[in-house]
């Protein structure tokens, strides 16, 4: 991890399948991993569940990425997250406060809440990386990658570093090449560094 050290702590606050908190364990980082979702963190615990030789310490916890009540300001050395992208895909049916079920505009402005709470916990200085991708509705491109930019540059933090990652196996993907070669697709992701 590029932007941390062994020792520090890491969090992710869409958890999802575990990854951040599974590299930051073989990198010997201290990481706190969180999920609305409990599928997310039955998963999660589930691939966390291999030996290695670190003293990291791995925490895992069901909640809002909007509230880290349980987090002390300016604790954390480095963030890393990976959101929904609004509501192109539904994680859940009906979990309340789940970001994967919202519009575009419901969304943004949760992302906000998630962009205060991690400038609130993270110390002064340090790191934020979020990734994430432009979507389309009605045949129009949404630049949702940008609008969550501006959303963290809003909340206080400042721009470090903007990296285009190639996207593959996009759900839509085979619809757009049978409707026209030419077409240029959504094919990749945004990872936006962000300093505190």
């Amino acid at each position: 991890m590029r932007y941390s050290k062994p020792g520090d702590w890491i969090l992710d606050q869409f958890l999802g399948s575990g990854t951040t908190l599974v590299e930051a364990k073989l990198l010997n980082r201290n990481a706190v991993g969180i999920d609305i979702n409990p599928q997310s963190i039955s998963i999660s615990e589930k691939n966390l569940q291999f030996q290695c030789e670190t003293t990291s310490k791995i925490r895992i916890q069901q909640g809002n990425s909007t509230n880290l009540n349980f987090v002390k300001n300016g604790r954390i050395d480095f963030i890393c997250m990976h959101p929904p992208y609004a509501n192109i895909i539904k994680y859940s049916k009906d979990i309340v406060g789940d970001i994967s079920l919202l519009s575009v505009e419901e969304f943004l402005c949760e992302m906000s809440k998630v962009a205060s709470e991690s400038c609130r916990v993270l110390k002064k200085g340090k790191m934020c990386a979020v990734m994430i991708g432009d979507i389309r509705r009605r045949g129009k491109v949404v630049p949702l990658g940008f609008q969550v930019m501006n959303a963290f540059i809003e909340q206080g933090f400042s721009s470090k570093e903007i990296i285009i990652k190639e996207q593959h196996n996009c759900r839509s993907t085979d619809y757009w090449k049978k409707q026209n070669n030419d077409f240029l697709l959504l094919s990749h992701e945004y990872i936006f560094v962000f300093q505190k």
